[in-house]
């Protein structure tokens, strides 16, 4: 998910460079919400291995 999020942040820079406003905004708009996803889904993992939980715990060794 970092990783696409890196891929629409690149592309909202290379395309308001070009001149591309509409594209460069709406890449923008998807990697803030793909970060967005990300930062989250990464505080729930960290979240789970803190507690013990079973999965998210083994997955973190």
């Amino acid at each position: 998910m970092l990783k696409y999020a890196i891929i629409f942040a690149l592309i909202a820079l290379v395309a308001g460079a070009l001149g591309f406003g509409g594209i460069a905004a709406g890449a923008a708009g998807i990697a803030k919400i793909l970060f967005g996803l990300f930062l989250l889904v990464a505080l729930v993992f960290l979240v789970l291995a803190a507690l013990g939980i079973g999965a998210a715990k083994n997955a973190l060794k």
